[in-house]
């Protein structure tokens, strides 16, 4: 395998597509949508949209990424792919975006609904595009992301729906993904890149709680910090059950326990994170890979009254498919991917 496409790989983020670019599919199937040619066409969009994001990540924060030594493997910190490049793929994945929502709209009437999926999605690029080029210097900037992400789910859900209104199922997914958005980049993010954000004086809420970790590599993770971060998973684990508790959401007993079981081990995982002593940037890259995952895995478990238990089985498992795929050409070991 040539480097240079194995460079591309990692790049593109493309053994990650297959999880991350489906926000817009969540809200299409909520909306009552499962058509597979729609489905297909959201989820290029997403895949457009999650390129876009990380490129532009990579852009801003090549300076950042040469202080850690596990990233120095990234083609923009090594100069295999040059800034410029990465730019102009940014462009090309706008217009790529753009484009695709045009064939979705092709001969169809351009509804109230219409224009306002076009517009959550270019609020979703503009808030992104702020976080990635400046968040690091705002604090509280995990916000703006996180609600970029969720406004992806709207995108899919106003782009086809002919309702009046959206469906709660609609506003729990988009407040779902909205938290683990927040939580990955406020908590895991922080977390993760304690070791290093304060030598370029970054602001973020982990150091201004007083995460950080010490001349012996032991980790400092205040009691604030951690109720944040639960307070989140909590938040999260309590808007699962509401469509069905409150709203008379069809479901199934087996379904429940499922969603139990996946909130259980997102907690024990959270819980093991936030109490590690010491910074161990392979382990939290593992608990932050099964916490995502684990998240990620509700969702299609509650959407199982619209798509059966099989379309659910496949949203779960299909992104895994498509990592142990893709994952070779990126020259990465799998399930062990450098963040």
């Amino acid at each position: 395998m040539s480097s240079i496409i194995s460079d591309y790989v990692k790049l593109l983020r493309l053994p990650g597509l297959g999880g991350l670019a489906t926000p817009a599919i969540f809200g299409a199937i909520s909306a009552g949508v499962t058509d597979l040619p729609i489905l297909a066409i959201l989820l290029l969009i997403g895949a457009f949209s999650v390129i876009y994001g990380f490129v532009l990540n990579d852009y801003a924060d090549v300076e950042i990424d040469k202080l850690t030594s596990e990233l120095h493997e990234r083609p923009l910190v090594k100069g295999t792919i040059s800034k410029k490049t990465a730019v102009f793929i940014c462009f090309l994945c706008v217009i790529g975006a753009y484009l695709t929502i045009t064939l979705l709209y092709y001969k169809n009437e351009i509804t109230y609904f219409r224009l306002l999926a076009v517009i959550c999605i270019t609020s979703a690029g503009i808030l992104g595009s702020i976080y990635n080029l400046y968040g690091k210097k705002i604090i509280g900037s995990d916000f703006l992301v996180a609600i970029s992400n969720g406004l992806l789910v709207l995108f899919g859900a106003l782009a086809v729906t002919q309702e009046s209104t959206i469906n709660i199922v609609t506003w729990i997914i988009f407040l779902l993904t909205f938290n683990q958005l927040l939580y990955m980049n406020a908590i895991e993010g922080g977390l993760k890149d304690a070791d290093h954000d304060y030598k370029i004086n970054v602001k973020n809420i982990a150091l201004r709680t007083g995460v950080k970790v010490d001349k012996k590599d032991m980790f400092v993770v205040p009691n604030i910090f951690k109720v944040f971060g639960l307070g989140i998973r909590f938040f999260s684990a309590f808007l699962v059950f509401v469509p069905f508790v409150f709203f008379g959401y069809p479901y199934e007993i087996w379904q429940i326990a499922i969603l139990l079981l996946l909130i259980i081990g997102v907690f024990y995982s959270t819980i093991k994170m936030l109490n590690m002593k010491k910074f161990n940037r392979s382990k939290l890259r593992k608990l932050i890979t099964s916490q995502a995952y684990l998240r990620y895995s509700m969702v299609p478990i509650m959407l199982v009254s619209i798509i059966d238990i099989w379309g659910g089985l496949v949203l779960i498992f299909y992104p895994i498919l498509w990592y142990i795929l893709l994952a070779p050409l990126s020259g990465e070991k799998l399930f062990k991917p450098r963040m």
